[in-house]
């Protein structure tokens, strides 16, 4: 993916190194929860954290230097989706309201709550704020085998993708309708955990016409990645069977179709998965 070049967002909060409540503070991610960071990629935080204080100011753990080249990625990233979704939320009379991404390690307290990096990035509408530990692309890569620049960036602007639906309401309205009960609310996630693999191709189209971003090979990065997230895949790594009712993401196929879909479009109108009968 040709990067370096790109324009840096300032709009990243970095948090890395700080202690949390209980002595938590940065470090890598055990084997034991690859499991829950797979499981709970994307999905609001709110059903799984923990109440807590806030972090203290006291410092924790260093920051390891090896990860500054991946935070300026990130960066180029984030500018890139501020860049592509200001130009679209023009477009239709709108002001796009800019995220701020927080980087973190090992725990990070958000307006949604007390989350430790085994619940993977995340988005939380409540401060309209992207949270990420560094940590999880070697996750993606080592343990979910998902590599490459391209496959990191997915993961961001899929993020972001919940930003926008929560800006266009979407995420307002599946959480009233998702009240009516667990499987309705199932069905309901997998829809709008697709609809951000759409809005995360459509950054990809925009990225790429404006700046010639992609290079062989990233196209199939950021598909793996999407495959590598299915429900399907990850339960049967997680249990060895596949439970479609207790779906909250889709599956590989899925995800990965969406992604394209996106990518192949680069419009709004091509990610309304609410309105599809077959997904």
């Amino acid at each position: 993916m040709r990067w370096q070049s790109g324009r840096r967002s300032e709009n990243i909060d970095d948090r890395r190194g700080m202690r949390m409540p209980g002595g938590i503070a940065g470090g890598g991610i055990g084997v034991v929860v690859i499991a829950l960071i797979a499981m709970f990629f994307g999905v609001d935080p709110r059903v799984i954290l923990q109440d807590a204080g806030p972090p203290s100011s006291q410092s924790g753990a260093a920051v390891d230097p090896a990860q500054d080249g991946i935070k300026d990625f990130v960066a180029v990233v984030l500018a890139d989706t501020e860049d592509t979704w200001g130009e679209i939320f023009r477009r239709g009379g709108a002001q796009y309201q800019v995220p701020t991404l927080v980087l973190f390690s090992g725990a990070v307290q958000s307006a949604c709550g007390f989350a430790q990096s085994a619940v993977g990035p995340f988005y939380c509408s409540g401060d309209q704020k992207v949270y990420l530990d560094l940590d999880f692309f070697q996750t993606l890569d080592k343990r979910l085998g998902a590599s490459g620049d391209f496959a990191q960036a997915y993961v961001v602007a899929h993020e972001i993708g919940h930003h926008v639906q929560n800006l266009l309401g979407i995420t307002g309205k599946v959480a009233q309708a998702a009240r009516s009960g667990p499987e309705q609310g199932n069905r309901l996630s997998v829809r709008q955990e697709l609809q951000a693999d759409c809005f995360a191709g459509i950054w990809a189209n925009h990225a790429n016409r404006s700046r010639q971003v992609l290079e062989a090979g990233d196209i199939e990065e950021g598909l793996n990645a999407a495959s590598a997230i299915g429900d399907d895949r990850l339960q049967t790594q997680a249990r060895g069977h596949v439970a479609p009712e207790s779906f909250t993401h889709g599956s590989s196929e899925q995800r990965v179709r969406w992604f394209r879909r996106g990518l192949e479009a680069g419009e709004l109108s091509a990610c309304d998965t609410f309105k599809v009968g077959k997904l």
